[in-house]
C-alpha cells in the first residue's frame, strides 16, 4: 500500500523511499513513498502520483475544518472518493480542566467543569454536584425547589444542544437557512438562562447544596411566554429538514451506519444508541433529580443512520418541552421556597439581592454580611475563600446529557478540595465510533456522518 500525506499549506513535490524518512515513527506501516511539503507544482503532484498506479492517498481533514466541529482531526486514507480508513486525532483544545478542579475548592469546581461542553454546561454542573452532595451525605436535604430549577435548567439546555446539532448538520450540507432558523429558537431560550442565572454560557449556576440563586422576580409569566413561542416555532425546525429532499438524501439510506451491537461494543449512548431502537435514556432507567415524576417519553428510531439521529434528536425536543412545562408549573408552587440547604457549614450564600448596576450586590445585602454580625462576616470569608470541607470517598454520577451518558467521578481525600474529578463526556466515548461511520463511505459524507455524532471538542479533550 502506497500514501500520500497532505497538509494544509502543503504542495507536495518530492519523494523518498520509506527506509529513509527521518520522521517515521516506531509502528508506523510501511509505505512506497513519502511526500514532502516542500513547494512545487500541483500538476506534478497529480502526475507523479498517477504514474504511481495507484489512487489511495492519505488526506488530513481537520484540526480546522469547519466540518470536523471544532478541532478535531480526521486522518482519512482514500481511494478516489471512497474512504478505506479513518483514524481520529484529538488533543488540540486540552484546557487542563480535570487538573485544575484540584486545586480549587469544592464549590470553585462548578466554575471549571462548567466549560468542558459549552453546549451542555448544565449537565457537567449537575453531575459534579450530585457527587459532590453525596459524598457529604445530604441528598435528602437538597430543597425541591433548587432540584425543580436543575431539571428546568438541564431541559432548556437539551432543547438548545439538539437546536445546535440539527442546525451545523444543515450548514455542514450548506442548508444555512437550517441553522438561522434553529439559532433563532436557541435565541429565545438564552434570553431565559440568561434572565435565571446572569450568564448565557458556562453559567456556574448549579452549587453543591442548591442553586446560586432563586428565581428573579416575573420569571415565571417569562418563562411560559418562552414556551408558547417553543411550542409554535420548534415544529418549523422539523420540517424545513423533513421536507427538503436533499437534506433526506444526505442523511437517509444508511448514511453514518451506526447498528445496536456496534454501540454496545463501543459504549456509544445518547441518540446514537437510541437511533438503534434501544431505549436506553437515565432520566428513566437511573432516575436522579426526581425525573421519575414527570411524564415524558423516550424517543427512540430504528433506522440505525445518520437521519435516525436526527429523528430522536428532532423528537426529543418536544419531549423537553414537556418536562419544561411541568417544571414551570411546579415552580409557580414553589414560590418563596429555599434554593440551597439549610447547613451553613456548607451552604453558599444564596439569598443575595442584586444592586443597582444589575451586577454587584446590593447595600442591604451588604449591610447585612458586614454590619450585623462579626461572626456571619468571618464565617461567609472562610466559607468563601477555604470552602468546606468533604468527607474521604468516591462515587460516580451518571445523568442522561444531550449526547449521551454523562458521568462525574468525584474523590475526596476529607480536604476541602477534590483529591480527584473525572468525567466521563459523551463526546469522547461516542467519538470512538467515527471510524465505523466513515469506513466505506464517500468523502462528501464524513463530515454528515461526524454531525450526526454531535461531538464537541472541549468535552472530549477537557
Amino acid at each position: 500500500m502506497s500514501s500520500t500525506e497532505f497538509h494544509d499549506e502543503d504542495i507536495l513535490d518530492d519523494t523518498t523511499a520509506a527506509g529513509e524518512d527521518p520522521f517515521r515513527q516506531s509502528g508506523d506501516p510501511d509505505v512506497d513513498a513519502v511526500y514532502y511539503a516542500d513547494g512545487g507544482d500541483w500538476e506534478d503532484i497529480a502526475e507523479a502520483q498517477a504514474e504511481r498506479g495507484d489512487e489511495t492517498i492519505v488526506v488530513n481533514m481537520g484540526p480546522q475544518h469547519p466540518s470536523t466541529h471544532g478541532v478535531l482531526r480526521l486522518i482519512l486514507e482514500l481511494d478516489g472518493e471512497t474512504v478505506t480508513d479513518c483514524r481520529v486525532g484529538i488533543g488540540y483544545l486540552h484546557t487542563g480542566i480535570e487538573k485544575s478542579m484540584e486545586f480549587r475548592t469544592w464549590a470553585q469546581g462548578v466554575t471549571l467543569c462548567t466549560r468542558m461542553d459549552y453546549l451542555t454546561p448544565f449537565y457537567q454542573e449537575v453531575s459534579y454536584c450530585l457527587g459532590v452532595e453525596r459524598l457529604l451525605g445530604i441528598e435528602d436535604a437538597i430543597p425541591e425547589k433548587a432540584t425543580v430549577m436543575r431539571v428546568l435548567l438541564m431541559e432548556m439546555n437539551r432543547i438548545i444542544n439538539h437546536l445546535v446539532a440539527i442546525g451545523t448538520t444543515g450548514n455542514e450540507m450548506g442548508a444555512t437557512t437550517v441553522m438561522t432558523v434553529a439559532f433563532r429558537e436557541r435565541e429565545v431560550i438564552f434570553d431565559m438562562i440568561e434572565m435565571i442565572t446572569g450568564l448565557r454560557m458556562n453559567n456556574g449556576f448549579v452549587r453543591p447544596g442548591g442553586v446560586a440563586n432563586d428565581l428573579p422576580a416575573g420569571a415565571i409569566p417569562k418563562l411560559r411566554e418562552m414556551s408558547a413561542w417553543l411550542h409554535a416555532h420548534l415544529p418549523e425546525v422539523g420540517l424545513l429538514c423533513d421536507d427538503n429532499p436533499i437534506f433526506r438524501a444526505r442523511l437517509d439510506n444508511g448514511i453514518g451506519f451506526l447498528d445496536l451491537s456496534t454501540c454496545m461494543a463501543l459504549g456509544t449512548s445518547g441518540p446514537p444508541l437510541r437511533a438503534t431502537g434501544l431505549d436506553w435514556d437515565l432520566r428513566k432507567k437511573q432516575p436522579y433529580c426526581g425525573y421519575e415524576t414527570y411524564d415524558f417519553d423516550v424517543i427512540t428510531d430504528d433506522g440505525c443512520d445518520a437521519y435516525a439521529r436526527f429523528v430522536v434528536r428532532r423528537d426529543e425536543m418536544f419531549e423537553s418541552l414537556k418536562i419544561v412545562d411541568q417544571a414551570i408549573d411546579r415552580l409557580e408552587k414553589l414560590d418563596g421556597q429555599p434554593v440551597m440547604v439549610a447547613d451553613p457549614k456548607i451552604a453558599w450564600p444564596s439569598q443575595l439581592t442584586v444592586g443597582p448596576d444589575g451586577q454587584g450586590n446590593s447595600n442591604e445585602h451588604i449591610r447585612h454580611i458586614m454590619g450585623e454580625s462579626m461572626e456571619s462576616l468571618i464565617h461567609h470569608f472562610k466559607l468563601v475563600t477555604e470552602g468546606f470541607r468533604v468527607p474521604p470517598g468516591q462515587v460516580y454520577i451518571p445523568v442522561e446529557s444531550p449526547k449521551g451518558e454523562l458521568g462525574a467521578h468525584v474523590v475526596s481525600d476529607g480536604g476541602t478540595r477534590p483529591y480527584r474529578a473525572h468525567f466521563r463526556d459523551p463526546s469522547f466515548v461516542n467519538l470512538q465510533a467515527f471510524p465505523v461511520l466513515a469506513k466505506g463511505a464517500m468523502l462528501s459524507d464524513v463530515s454528515v456522518a461526524g454531525a450526526s455524532l454531535d461531538p464537541v471538542m472541549g468535552g472530549v479533550d477537557r
